[in-house]
């Protein structure tokens, strides 16, 4: 099966900074490529350029086997790619079927008498959440009123309603807490489960082990390891992603040393001695 989205050898430099070099990652159709890495490793970078925000300057970018340098954003969403940032762009005050039609609102009548279809907006966006297990009693609320958990959701099924065949999810479970992660990791399968491939953008190999199919490992800009998950095991990925020897080094660093008991050439009286 060829990938909906394939990146080879990418790299991206600003001026002498180099962001991202030789990353390459696939993404399949009903699958789940988590892409980890620690703070400062190339993550936002790799999303940027999957989201069509900025242009890679090396290596090769397709989308269903054609190669491309997207422009902009709408031309990666045109091209059936749709990014979920950690902010969302949701208004909070607005309720939450404006929020899932904003800025793709659909219009009744014409000339004068043009206006927004308010009660298809109303009953689509109650119907695509209830499709995607989405349980939300009022979609008059506003938005701002649901917790991280269910804003993510909508921001999810408002991205399969639209056509995304690849969805990117920037640190879903960020700022979550252990309930409200496992919500959304939730309809991340859903996603999945309904034909979508997904790019999990995560810091937590928990997470990703929980739902992953493919692993890319990210390291100060470069690839640090590509998994697929049957060649690794969680306590791997997370000693990899932690560093693996570096973290060996630090907590021989980290030991804790004997105290001399002779300071200044003064003998220093143990507790025991003391007693």
């Amino acid at each position: 099966m060829s990938a909906l989205v394939k990146l080879a050898d990418v790299s991206k430099y600003y001026g002498n900074i180099r962001a991202l070099e030789g990353v390459s990652l696939e993404v399949h159709a009903g699958e789940i490529t988590c892409v980890l890495g620690d703070n400062g490793a190339g993550k936002s970078t790799l999303i940027k350029i999957i989201a069509g925000l900025h242009r890679h300057d090396a290596g090769t970018f397709e989308i269903e086997g054609e190669e491309v340098r997207l422009g902009s954003p709408r031309e990666a969403l045109d091209r059936g790619i749709a990014t979920v940032y950690q902010d969302l762009a949701v208004v909070p005050l607005m309720p939450v079927w404006r929020n899932f039609f904003l800025g793709s609102e659909p219009t009744k009548g014409a000339g004068p008498f043009k206006r927004l279809d308010v009660e298809l907006m109303r009953e689509t966006t109650r119907a695509e959440l209830h499709r995607m297990g989405i349980d939300l009693h009022d979609v008059d609320q506003p938005i701002g009123t649901l917790s991280g958990g269910q804003r993510q959701c909508v921001a999810i099924a408002r991205a399969v309603h639209f056509g995304a065949k690849v969805l990117v999810l920037d640190e879903p479970t960020a700022a979550l807490g252990v309930k409200q992660s496992g919500v959304v990791l939730k309809y991340v399968a859903a996603a999945r489960d309904a034909g979508l491939g997904v790019v999990l953008i995560t810091h937590n190999p928990h997470h990703a082990y929980l739902v992953g199919d493919r692993f890319v490992l990210l390291k100060r800009g470069a690839m640090a390891g590509s998994h697929a998950k049957s060649e690794i095991a969680l306590d791997e990925l997370t000693r990899q992603m932690a560093g693996g020897s570096e973290l060996e080094q630090l907590s021989h660093e980290l030991e804790r040393a004997p105290v001399p008991d002779v300071i200044g050439g003064k003998h220093i009286e143990t507790p025991e001695e003391s007693a």
